[in-house]
């Protein structure tokens, strides 16, 4: 069997963003991260040949935004669908990946968000999918997004129902957040904290006490999901120890 020596192609959102415990767990599974940031003027292929997937990461902005880079990246996703890829869209990501679909991206009706921990109820779908499922998952989003025609939704939650679905052979979108480390979580809920007085969200307390509670069940959901999405490219020594500690980092 041969081993996979193509990168996993990062698409971030900002300067200081980082793939967080995702881009660790990949490096960790012998991976390496070719990182590209479109808002900063980075070009994304044409063909994802040189990649072994590719995975959309979320950011402050709204997939409804007129930006150039926003079109741009929602078009883009042309390539991994067609050429049948491991995709994997974050928050964001999996908003722009519903806009490619023609689904509808949209606040929730009556202006709540979802900013801390909320029940994760998987479909029986889900459960096929995956046998264990966190009860609770982080969340950081004002949007929600429609179920693509054609897509399988695998877990649903109480104030955005559509929390995850499968789409083709290969493709992901997650609404919630499992890339998140301790370290990006303290700095979120200070740079955002104004995101943390909107109606429904949770203060930084309970951010911090649920992630004590609910992390270790996340982490693990991670894990699983990434044999499924994209496997192991390299026994743990042949990991470069150099992109590891740099992974970690975040």
């Amino acid at each position: 069997m041969s081993v996979e020596t193509r990168p996993i192609l990062i698409i971030l959102h900002q300067e200081t963003s980082t793939p967080g415990r995702v881009g660790q767990r990949l490096v960790e599974r012998g991976f390496s991260l070719d990182i590209r940031r479109p808002p900063l003027g980075d070009h994304l292929p044409e063909s994802l040949d040189d990649h072994a997937g590719a995975i959309m990461f979320g950011g402050p902005m709204s997939a409804n935004d007129p930006d150039e880079f926003v079109k741009r990246e929602t078009d883009w996703l042309a390539v991994p669908l067609k050429e049948e890829r491991p995709l994997l869209g974050i928050c964001l990501g999996a908003q722009k990946l519903v806009k490619h679909l023609g689904g509808a991206v949209e606040a929730h009706p009556e202006g709540l968000v979802e900013v801390g921990y909320y029940p994760l109820e998987p479909t029986q779908q889900g459960r096929e999918f995956m046998e264990h499922w966190p009860e609770h998952i982080y969340q950081w989003h004002r949007e929600g997004f429609d179920l693509p025609r054609g897509a399988t939704l695998l877990a649903r939650g109480d104030v955005y129902p559509n929390q995850m679905f499968a789409y083709g052979k290969h493709a992901y979108a997650l609404q919630f957040h499992t890339e998140l480390t301790l370290a990006m979580m303290l700095r979120w809920t200070v740079k955002g904290a104004e995101r943390m007085v909107l109606p429904g969200a949770q203060n930084r307390k309970q951010h911090i006490e649920g992630r004590m509670v609910h992390d270790a069940a996340i982490s693990a959901w991670l894990d699983q999901f990434l044999d499924k999405f994209i496997g192991t490219a390299a026994n743990p020594a042949e990991v470069n120890r150099d992109e590891l500690i740099a992974a970690k980092v975040a």
